[in-house]
């Protein structure tokens, strides 16, 4: 059983993907934050500004089956798509990781799908996967050392960039905070680059769009 907080198809808005037509699986759940406003203070993650509690969005709910859950997602994709546009599908959260298992990642992959993953790390990614990246938080064990970008929310407290730039992964981005200093936090985030060559400016270019 999947309990899944929405699906939706837009554009990608951050990262090396950016632009690119994606499906959005979220799953219900994360493993650093319960989601309750009244509980953020104390949770692990503090910044996180997705809503993942319950099943209530669009085409969201419990889906018993991976194949149920395909179908699903299947329909999202266009029918105008042509030969050279390829099928994807972004599992997020939440944490999806929690979630997301070897049957569903086979079942996307029999329909056609390349698949991508947005997690915080915490929990080991399976080698099936086609695009990950990692998005590390303060204060935990992070068990994802490599992969095809990581995702710097800047700045965070506790945890600074530098620990990770050793890591295996082809691109490094740095993302301003989202929040009531983003204007503060842009521009921190444009210097740490510029003076930081090795990373890369994501901004958030759905919000800035005001799309999905």
């Amino acid at each position: 059983m999947y309990s899944v907080k929405e699906i939706f198809y837009s554009l990608q808005g951050e990262g090396a993907q950016t632009g690119r037509a994606t499906i959005f699986l979220r799953f219900s759940g994360c493993n650093l934050w319960n989601g309750r406003e009244s509980d953020r203070l104390t949770a692990i993650c503090k910044f996180c500004d997705t809503d993942f509690v319950g099943t209530d969005g669009s085409h969201g709910g419990k889906y018993p089956t991976a194949e149920s859950l395909t179908i699903e997602i299947l329909k999202l994709w266009p029918k105008t798509a042509g030969p050279k546009s390829k099928p994807y599908v972004v599992c997020t959260g939440g944490e999806p990781l929690l979630q997301l298992d070897a049957p569903l990642i086979e079942s996307l992959h029999g329909a056609g799908f390349e698949v991508g993953i947005e997690t915080n790390g915490t929990i080991e990614v399976p080698e099936s996967i086609d695009w990950v990246c990692m998005s590390p938080k303060p204060d935990c064990q992070i068990k994802v050392s490599q992969g095809d970008e990581l995702k710097f929310v800047f700045p965070q407290e506790h945890l600074i960039p530098e620990n990770f730039e050793s890591m295996d992964f082809k691109h490094f981005y740095i993302q301003p905070m989202d929040g009531k200093r983003i204007k503060e936090n842009i521009q921190l985030a444009l210097d740490y680059c510029l003076e930081h060559p090795q990373w890369k400016l994501s901004l958030q270019s759905h919000k800035i769009l005001g799309i999905r």
